[in-house]
């Protein structure tokens, strides 16, 4: 069993290169929005929400390593570095895995601002996430969230077996999916 977590700030293209590493590897593939959307037309984009959607991430990796289910998950979300909880909800669900002796590759995304700014209003990612779609609304969200937090580690700060950062301001989804399987040993 594999299990990828990929991370990084908004717009940076974690959602189309897990696809591309899910499809090549027959995973499973869970972008941070899938339960996010589910519940925001039902709770706002409200505390309720995010702690909905915590319990719904925690249940699907919960059961999946303890069932052994299918061949592992790509997972793919915003960390705030700054942001003690979604560093503890970032080590709940790495414990999750790693508890049960689960291999987890951690890839962390790093792309300039202007490159993500125009990755945010692309006709795919307004496509795959209802909540982009009013395009001036998340671009404030982006550059604020840009301003206010750190959205991508220090280096040596994150430690682990499988760790792989890519700056993937110049490269396809496709490029940057093979330079991770291609780190990983994985193709």
């Amino acid at each position: 069993m594999k299990v990828f977590f990929i991370f990084g700030p908004q717009a940076v293209g974690k959602m189309t290169i897990g696809e591309i590493i899910a499809d090549k590897l027959k995973l499973p593939l869970l972008h941070n929005h899938m339960t996010l959307e589910l519940l925001q037309p039902l709770f706002g984009w409200t505390p309720a929400t995010f702690s909905l959607s915590r319990e719904f991430r925690e249940a699907i990796f919960s059961k999946i390593a303890k069932e052994s289910i299918g061949n592992g998950l790509v997972f793919t979300f915003v960390l705030g570095f700054d942001l003690k909880e979604d560093i503890e909800e970032f080590n709940q669900y790495k414990a999750i895995f790693a508890d049960k002796g689960i291999d987890i590759y951690f890839i962390e995304l790093e792309a300039e601002l202007e490159e993500r700014v125009y990755r945010n209003k692309t006709e795919y990612r307004l496509s795959k996430k209802a909540s982009k779609q009013n395009v001036a609304h998340s671009e404030k969200e982006l550059l604020l969230a840009n301003e206010q937090h750190r959205l991508n580690s220090f280096p040596g700060e994150i430690d682990e077996k499988y760790y792989y950062r890519l700056d993937v301001t110049k490269l396809t989804a496709q490029q940057a999916a093979n330079q991770i399987l291609e780190q990983f040993e994985l193709e």
